[in-house]
């Protein structure tokens, strides 16, 4: 089984990849949740549903998120009540956070939610929340701290960041099986998401850590930063934040101690020995992932540079 912790939107292309190139059943997704958050009066789980709407070839290509061919009526109307308008939310993305608000509401937990969409949706990929209990990233800024979200679809991330805040992490438990999948797994893949606000939440769940580390699967991570600049969203400021260069190099930093292997862009070479000074393993390859040619090279190159670790099957 390969065992890939992922962010949204960068993860679930680098999932794309990893279908065509293993059996999607060989797979399992635990996904950040950190992004949870309730809004008129809703569970909204925005990287489950961007990495569950992708495999199931549901998601508006254009954006990342929301679901091809929305539209958005019911957000109109909200906001033509007085509702909060910031967080954009098409009618058939709707459903989505209505029906797991209900089940949640009726006892399910959020893995049982998970799962029970993706067997409506016709999703092979196992996909799980990192945690059935709510651990909410917070923003620290000049003016306060703030949920991840309104920093940065409410604010657009301008407000300076001094730091960042798992909610409640410390009581939170390992989504169910987590620990056996990565104690069992062949290799641990690291998606080219967020370090700080979509894998750093993964990895900050009591007991995750310590099971990649006395795990014998190789673990490698794709950088989600080429040529000094994420390929999206605010990871810039937000590992400059947490003391992390902006770089494929800070890119292999942010998971020191756990990484044997780094896939980065052609673009970043240079930095080839720089990263392999650490102790870690690099392939170079052409990151970006334009269509599936190039999402499956990706996967491939990743997985490769997994069985090339002595411990791998």
């Amino acid at each position: 089984m390969i065992l890939v912790l992922a962010g949204g939107v960068g993860a679930a292309r680098f999932i794309e990849g990893l279908v065509q190139v293993v059996p999607p059943e060989s797979i399992t997704a635990v996904v950040n949740t950190g992004d949870d958050m309730e809004l008129h009066g809703l569970r909204i789980s925005p990287d489950l549903d961007i990495v569950t709407c992708t495999l199931a070839d549901l998601i508006d290509r254009e954006q990342g998120w929301g679901i091809v061919g929305d539209t958005s009526e019911c957000m109109s109307w909200l906001m033509k009540l007085g509702g909060p308008g910031w967080f954009k939310l098409g009618d058939r993305d709707l459903a989505l956070h209505i029906r797991r608000t209900a089940m949640l509401r009726e006892g399910s937990t959020l893995s049982e939610v998970t799962n029970s969409f993706c067997q409506s949706l016709g999703v092979a990929v196992k996909i799980m929340p990192m945690s059935d209990d709510p651990v909410p990233t917070h923003i620290i800024t000049d003016t306060g701290e703030v949920h991840f979200e309104e920093y940065f679809v409410r604010r657009r991330a301008q407000d300076a960041v001094r730091g960042v805040r798992y909610v409640g992490v410390e009581a939170a438990r390992p989504a169910p099986g987590l620990l056996d999948l990565i104690a069992t797994a062949e290799a641990i893949l690291i998606a080219p998401s967020n370090p700080v606000v979509s894998i750093g939440p993964i990895l900050a769940i009591p007991g995750v850590r310590a099971a990649i580390l006395a795990s014998s699967a190789p673990v490698i991570t794709v950088s989600p930063i080429v040529g000094g600049a994420p390929i999206k969203g605010p990871a810039a400021p937000l590992m400059r934040a947490v003391g992390l260069e902006v770089s494929a190099v800070g890119a292999a930093q942010a998971y020191a101690g756990l990484l044997d292997g780094i896939v980065i862009d052609r673009v970043d070479a240079h930095l080839a020995p720089q990263i392999a000074a650490l102790g870690l393993r690099v392939a170079v390859t052409d990151t970006i992932m334009r269509g599936p040619l190039e999402k499956a090279n990706l996967s491939r190159v990743a997985l490769q540079l997994a069985k090339a670790h002595p411990a791998a099957v």
